[in-house]
């Protein structure tokens, strides 16, 4: 073989998409803290968690069930992990839309070992006989499996091993009160502040051989939405435009990132700036139900709920009332645009 052939077979080795994928995963897993101490932000919640895991470490015992409440984005599955991890138990990962049955449920709870640790992503979602066997479940480590069906049908009960329950959900009003109340904790997770953001994505330059200046990383921070996911996501994209522009100066290539990505300076991405441009220019700032805005710009009235709204509510740029959705003086100003003079302050709805 050429020399060049030598030489192309080492580049094609060294970029293969298995190699590249392989890293990519490392790098993932690396973001990833490994024990409560290396988790930034939510430090109540940590100080909470902690004294839980604590305490089944002494009692040598599984610990309570625990239900992580909040927004997506904030650690919910990094803090499941965490929770396994630091107990020293296995971990089985699974989510509410997929058990649909419950025997779905049934083989799972069966097969865990004495005090691994089950979590559940999107909790709320899960079937409703599944989370009726859940009850007794969690209560009495016991399932009861039907066998037949009819008048012949006969309940048989099954001991399985004790365990503990993660739960995660960005909806714990959706949750049954019976599941909810089963839960002998529940973290309620909050949005980060810029601060945490920051420290957060330090930790992410570091594990990515990215340095970057405190002005950029603020810039990255700010424009993150107060959501880690959101934030690694950014950085990520940044390294690709340095790797792409190593010249460039570090803050401009932070913004000139963010524009190419369609973030602007107040975090909003296109789908939010639309949902903003219809409520104002077609329904004259509202007004207007959630249902007619969806149809407008195209979306599911669950992704404008749970994706977009509740950034623009803590933001300030939109306003719940009781007769729909309505764009503050900011959203208008946002979006260069003169507000509308207004009678009376709008009423606030309590949810």
């Amino acid at each position: 073989m050429t020399a060049a052939g030598d030489a192309r077979d080492e580049g094609e080795q060294m970029l293969s998409p298995a190699s590249v994928d392989a890293n990519d995963r490392a790098i993932d897993t690396a973001f990833r803290p490994q024990h409560l101490d290396e988790f930034v932000g939510q430090q109540r919640v940590r100080e909470q968690l902690s004294l839980v895991l604590a305490a089944a470490r002494a009692r040598g015992q599984a610990a309570d069930h625990i239900l992580l409440a909040g927004p997506p984005g904030l650690g919910k599955t990094t803090l499941a992990m965490i929770v396994a991890h630091d107990l020293g138990r296995p971990l089985r990962l699974t989510s509410g839309p997929t058990i649909t049955h419950a025997g779905d449920l049934a083989a799972i709870l069966s097969a865990l070992t004495e005090g691994e640790v089950l979590f559940i992503d999107e909790i709320h979602r899960i079937a409703k006989p599944a989370a009726e066997m859940l009850y007794l479940a969690m209560e009495d480590y016991r399932v009861d499996v039907m066998v037949g069906k009819g008048p012949g049908a006969t309940s048989i009960p099954l001991e399985i091993a004790p365990f503990t329950l993660v739960g995660a959900t960005t909806r714990s009003g959706a949750l049954p009160a019976p599941l909810r109340d089963r839960f002998g904790f529940t973290a309620n997770m909050e949005f980060y502040p810029p601060e945490e953001l920051a420290q957060l994505l330090r930790r992410t330059a570091g594990l990515l051989d990215l340095e970057l200046p405190d002005d950029a990383i603020m810039e990255i921070a700010l424009r993150s939405r107060g959501t880690p996911r959101i934030a690694n996501r950014l950085i990520r994209r940044v390294r690709d435009w340095l790797v792409v522009h190593p010249d460039a100066a570090p803050l401009v290539a932070v913004r000139d990132t963010l524009a190419l990505y369609e973030v602007d300076e107040l975090g909003l991405d296109r789908l939010d700036r639309e949902v903003l441009g219809v409520l104002i220019r077609q329904f004259g700032g509202g007004p207007v139900g959630l249902g007619p805005l969806a149809m407008s710009v195209g979306e599911e009235p669950d992704t404008l709920e749970s994706v977009v709204e509740p950034y623009l509510v803590r933001s300030g740029l939109v306003l719940r009332t009781p007769r729909g959705r309505v764009a503050s003086p900011a959203a208008w100003r946002h979006l260069g645009l003169t507000p509308r003079p207004t009678d009376a302050q709008p009423t606030l709805m309590d949810d």
